[in-house]
């Protein structure tokens, strides 16, 4: 079923689990564990509490502390603005000048989504600049330009790196002489600087307490997490050069699936605590993700599979088997999260979607129009609420 969803206005503190990074709170697309469950059945009218206007960018929302933090761009700067959960209220705006244009003419806003850590908000820019802000009242405490430190290229669509905090380091793939760099969370000096190779467009993990896993253009690679030491890097990506990389590796029962489109497909990665990588499964007849991270759920990868310019499928595929379990009808595309036992989906239609995660059967629960089409950034989802954007507005819609 799909629906229009009616505006609503609430006053009320809501208290959330935080959603305070690229693909939440564990990095692997899932809501934090003390979320409660999505119902089985939706009302005709599901409850958008507020809306917000922005400028354009792909870069989605995180949620901390009661705020809502969104970077956007807007004419010659980009802007980096808290809001209030609640009511979508701005509380703090910080902005700063930038002169990036897109080489395909695409959109020339962020694409990375921020990073919140103790306070502080880190903001990685399509144009190179990282920033580190207050998340308290939007004060810069530093910047560090990737571009004139670290030479990082354009590549094809500007830097794309969701900042990963871990161990007091903010962690970023710059690309070229230095392709993964650590920066000092709390002064901005770097740590170290490792690789050699371009930077691709998925975003780096922890594959162990002490090991870093990028999924850089040419290799699969780990990074000793401390000293920045290469420790195994596996040749892994598509054959033709107008090609990305984009889907993040994720944990499964099984190993890391990593996946990509341009006849690359996906594959079961073992990473060993020394970083060793060892892939134990490949093919095309899993999901192949061209540019949206999936997520894993009780031994079966959800994602979309194929390329966006032909069309896509919400797919589930068994670990296990290797089997594909079913497919949604094909759309645009678009990205996804789970919450317990639900597959949240945001399309490129702008459609929001609630799906069983469940191999049986593609079973949709809610289909609501909450955005205009044409857009790719990843929602985030706290208290019961999805925080979704699109290259106008933010909205903030009640699920449970």
């Amino acid at each position: 079923m799909k629906k229009w969803i009616t505006l609503f206005t609430v006053t009320a503190s809501l208290q959330a689990a935080d959603w305070p990074q690229f693909l939440g709170p564990t990095r692997g697309g899932h809501a934090a564990a003390e979320e409660k469950a999505l119902p089985d059945s939706f009302s005709d009218d599901p409850k958008v509490l507020w809306e917000h206007p922005l400028g354009s960018g792909h870069a989605g929302p995180v949620t901390v502390d009661g705020k809502v933090v969104i970077a956007h761009r807007q004419g010659g700067d980009v802007v980096v603005e808290a809001l209030e959960m609640a009511t979508g209220k701005s509380v703090w705006k910080f902005s700063y000048a930038t002169d990036y244009r897109d080489s395909f003419g695409m959109d020339d806003g962020p694409r990375a989504v921020p990073a919140v850590s103790e306070g502080r908000v880190i903001v990685h820019g399509a144009e190179g600049m990282l920033h580190a802000l207050s998340l308290a009242d939007g004060k810069l405490l530093w910047k560090v330009d990737t571009v004139k430190d670290f030479n990082s290229p354009q590549g094809f669509f500007g830097r794309a790196c969701a900042p990963l905090v871990v161990d007091g380091k903010v962690i970023v793939t710059t690309g070229g002489k230095n392709a993964v760099v650590a920066i000092d969370a709390k002064d901005g000096r770097v740590e170290w600087s490792s690789g050699n190779e371009e930077a691709s467009y998925a975003s780096p993990v922890i594959s162990s307490p002490k090991t870093l896993t990028c999924w850089l253009r040419d290799n699969l690679s780990t990074f000793d997490l401390t000293s920045g030491k290469l420790l195994s890097a596996e040749h892994f990506r598509p054959a033709i050069e107008a090609s990305v990389s984009a889907a993040t590796p994720i944990k499964t029962d099984h190993g890391w699936f990593v996946s990509a489109e341009y006849d690359v497909g996906g594959s079961l990665w073992d990473i060993g605590d020394d970083g060793s990588l060892k892939k134990t499964w490949s093919g095309e007849n899993s999901i192949n993700c061209h540019y949206a991270t999936p997520v894993y759920h009780e031994g079966h990868v959800y994602g979309f599979d194929g390329r966006q310019e032909s069309g896509q499928t919400l797919r589930c595929w068994s670990t296990a088997t290797h089997e594909v379990k079913w497919n949604s009808p094909r759309l645009r595309g678009g990205t996804l999260l789970i919450v317990k036992d639900k597959l949240v989906v945001l399309t490129e239609s702008g459609e929001l979607w609630v799906v069983r995660a469940t191999p049986g059967k593609f079973d949709s629960l809610l289909s609501a129009q909450v955005l205009r089409a044409g857009h790719r950034s990843y929602p985030a989802f706290s208290d019961g609420t999805v925080f979704a954007r699109d290259g106008e507005k933010l909205v903030a819609v009640k699920l449970n």
